[in-house]
Order: C-alpha cells, then sequence, then structure tokens
C-alpha cells in the first residue's frame, strides 16, 4: 500500500466513523403510541427548550467531561435558561411545573446526559425541595430564588457510610450549643456535595434522639479556605458511571450552624420521608431518558451500518431485538405518564412509586445492554452514544431503592409481611 492509498484510507474510514457518529444524535420516532400528540402547550414548550439545551450544548461536550470525571459548569448558564430549575416549586423565582412537565424535562435531560440529570435532580428536588418543605418563609426567601437561578448550589446529605438502604438509622450527630448547633458524622454519595454552597444535613439530635435537618453555608465551595472549621469533604473517583457530576465524602467534626440555619419543619425522619416522597418518580423519567438514548442511536446505527454487503438492520435478529426494545420504551413512557397523572390527582403512592421504580430500572438497563451488543466494539466507544448511557444505568438501577429493596416494599404491601425485619 502506497503513502497515499494509506492516507486516502484513514480519510475514508475517519469519514464513515464521523457519518455514524453524527446521525446517532439526530432524534428518532420513538412515541409508538402517540402519547406525545396529547401534551399540553405548556409541556410542549418544556419539552422543547430542554431538548434544544441538550442538542445544541450538552451533547457536544459532555463526552469529555464523562470521560475526564469533570463537572461542566460552563453548562450551568444554559441549564437556568430553559426554566425547569425548582421543577414544582411555585413562587420564589421556581416555575410551578406540573408533574408531567417536571418528567418530560427529566426525560429530555437524560436522553442527553445522566450526570446532567442528577445534578438538576438533587439541585431542585432533594435541596430546594427540603427547603421548600421543611424551610420558614424567611428560610425560603433567603436560599430558593438564587437556587432556582443556579447562583446557588445545593446538595442533600443523607445517606451515611453504614446506612444507605436503612437511611434511617442516622448515625451523625446534632447538639444545641449556645445559640447554635455542632454537627458530627460523615455522609456519604452526595451529589453536589463538593461543590455546594448549601449543605442540607439531616443529623439526629443527642438530646431527644429526633431527627433534624440543618444548612451549612459555604461562600466559595471552590475555595479550600473558605470551607467551615471542622468540615472537610472528598470527591469519590474511579467511578464506572456517572463520571460527569461529583459525588462526595463530607466529614463533620463538630461543625457550628447557627439556629437560624436549622429547618424548623423537621422533627423527625417521618418528614424526611415526606420530602423523598415528593422526588420518587423522577428514577422512573430517568431510565426512560437513557432507553429513548439507546434506542435512537441504534435505530440509527442499524439502518447506516453495512455488514456482509447489507445494513444491519436488514436482518431478522436485529429487527428482533429492535421490536423488543421499541415495546420496553413503550411501556417505559405508558408508565410515566400514568404515574405523572396520579401525582397530579394525589392518588399516587409507595407501592406505585416501587412498581414503577424496579420496572422502569429494570427495562431500560435491558434496553442499554442491548443497544452496546447491536454496536459490536463501537459499543464501547463514548463517541457513539451508549456505552455512557448503559454504565448511567447501572448508577440508576441501583439509586431511589434497588430493585431488591423494591421487591420488598412490593411485597410487604402484597402480603401484609415484611420481609426486611422480619415483622
Amino acid at each position: 500500500m502506497t503513502t497515499k492509498q494509506c492516507t486516502d484510507w484513514k480519510q475514508d474510514t475517519s469519514d464513515y466513523l464521523a457519518d455514524l457518529r453524527g446521525e446517532l444524535t439526530v432524534p428518532r420516532n420513538t412515541d409508538f403510541y402517540l402519547l406525545e400528540d396529547d401534551l399540553p402547550a405548556e409541556v410542549l414548550t418544556i419539552r422543547d427548550s430542554v431538548r434544544a439545551f441538550v442538542d445544541a450544548q450538552v451533547l457536544p461536550v459532555i463526552n469529555d467531561y464523562w470521560e475526564r470525571a469533570e463537572f461542566p459548569y460552563e453548562l450551568l448558564d444554559g441549564l437556568a435558561a430553559t426554566g425547569v430549575v425548582g421543577a414544582a416549586i411555585s413562587g420564589y423565582g421556581c416555575p410551578g411545573l406540573s408533574r408531567l412537565a417536571q418528567g418530560i424535562a427529566i426525560r429530555e435531560l437524560s436522553r442527553g446526559d445522566g450526570s446532567v440529570n442528577t445534578f438538576l435532580g438533587v439541585q431542585a428536588n432533594l435541596s430546594m425541595g427540603t427547603i421548600h418543605m421543611l424551610g420558614s418563609e424567611e428560610q425560603k426567601n433567603r436560599w430558593l430564588p438564587e437556587m432556582a437561578q443556579l447562583a446557588k448550589i445545593g446538595c442533600f446529605a443523607l445517606t451515611e457510610p453504614r446506612h444507605g438502604s436503612d437511611s434511617v438509622g442516622l448515625d451523625t450527630t446534632a447538639r444545641r450549643d449556645g445559640d447554635g448547633w455542632l454537627i458530627t458524622g460523615a455522609k456519604r454519595w452526595i451529589g453536589n456535595g463538593s461543590m455546594a454552597h448549601l449543605v442540607i444535613i439531616f443529623a439526629r439530635d443527642e438530646a431527644d434522639g429526633k431527627v433534624k435537618a440543618f444548612v451549612m453555608e459555604r461562600e466559595d465551595p471552590r475555595d479550600p479556605d473558605s470551607r467551615p472549621t471542622g468540615f472537610s469533604y472528598e470527591v469519590i473517583t474511579a467511578k464506572t458511571g456517572k463520571r460527569a457530576i461529583l459525588q462526595a465524602n463530607l466529614f463533620f467534626d463538630e461543625v457550628r450552624i447557627p439556629e437560624a440555619n436549622r429547618l424548623t419543619g423537621c422533627e423527625s425522619f417521618s418528614d424526611v420521608s415526606r420530602v423523598l416522597a415528593t422526588t420518587r418518580g423522577g428514577a422512573s423519567w430517568e431510565a426512560l431518558g437513557h432507553a429513548i438514548a439507546c434506542f435512537e442511536a441504534t435505530a440509527t446505527y442499524a439502518a447506516s451500518r453495512e455488514q456482509f454487503g447489507r445494513p444491519i438492520g436488514a436482518t431478522q435478529l436485529v429487527q428482533n431485538t429492535l421490536a423488543a426494545m421499541a415495546a420496553d420504551v413503550t411501556s417505559l413512557q405508558l408508565m410515566c405518564h400514568r404515574m405523572a397523572s396520579l401525582q397530579e390527582s394525589g392518588q399516587w403512592t409507595g407501592t406505585m412509586a416501587s412498581i414503577a421504580k424496579l420496572h422502569c430500572a429494570d427495562r431500560a438497563r435491558e434496553v442499554t445492554r442491548r443497544a452496546r451488543d447491536l454496536l459490536g466494539g463501537n459499543g464501547l466507544l463514548l463517541d457513539f452514544h451508549v456505552a455512557r448511557h448503559m454504565t448511567d444505568m447501572e448508577v440508576v438501577h441501583t439509586y431511589e431503592g434497588t430493585e431488591f429493596i423494591q421487591s420488598l416494599l412490593i411485597g410487604r404491601k402484597i402480603t401484609g409481611l415484611n420481609a426486611m425485619t422480619g415483622a
């Protein structure tokens, strides 16, 4: 082979792969049951706003951030401009979205990237949601408007090294000291934990044993010298999923927090559960977003990738797999849309949430696995927009309750027997 032939071959290969990669980001029809036709105008506006942000700003840069395990701060202005930060909260600079609009926004963000969606979930649903539900009017006015503009970032510090699924265990303690509180303990897997201006900490009062909530403020999270005395953190590294969001271990050694920063609406773990109940369902919408992204990429790839003289999509085995993926995506769409309707009507229950999380995470995980399989070696490459979604789905499969925990919650409802405690 001559030098020119080698150069031409390299260029031809590069052009061919670039064409394949470029086509994978073009949305395809995944709405087989025409659910989008019934979306209200305000929901369509939210969908189009978030989709435009994802296509124009997220997809061109996210692979690089994901591979470097860095958070894409450059996306914050664009995310704030979508008008979805604050989700269902009304007032205080928040949009007051319907449950359906909120779910569609989660779906569209996750179709772009799971890390960006998780950042928003921690910010808008957990952090802002806690302040909105458990804070005073003064606290809401003090913190929520800036959070809605992403001028201040929040995190939700509940999970601990020894307490994940049994977060009610809660070893972190709070001790009253004069006009403030001293917080001692550790938190783990805290999304936004290293970069948050407002760290919402759940701790058990040493005096009465009740769970209370506190907001630790940080002036400049990127400046190590601005840390409150007794507070430290370490970013969790070597993750195989959700690599573009920073999750951290947080440590508190008698960190002083003023009484004015205690969220007085939290007096027991049941108040924490109320906050968590409002966010249940978010993981199901996210699973749908990952599944749609992988189905779109795979359907496009199957029509474009040629082997043995024809597109691989012309083979029976590939069409059978795509049909199974389409059925799974449709089942997730139907479940998520029904979930939004039940939430709006006040009929949504914990058992319903568990069924949705168990089913959506399981089937979306399978869709992403099938996508990686059909893309062959290219499915292992970030440029082909499948590997990132597949590994991020492993995270979704775990948080908000694993498949095993959800099955025990559903089983308890069915049988009236608690297999987790034996009661």
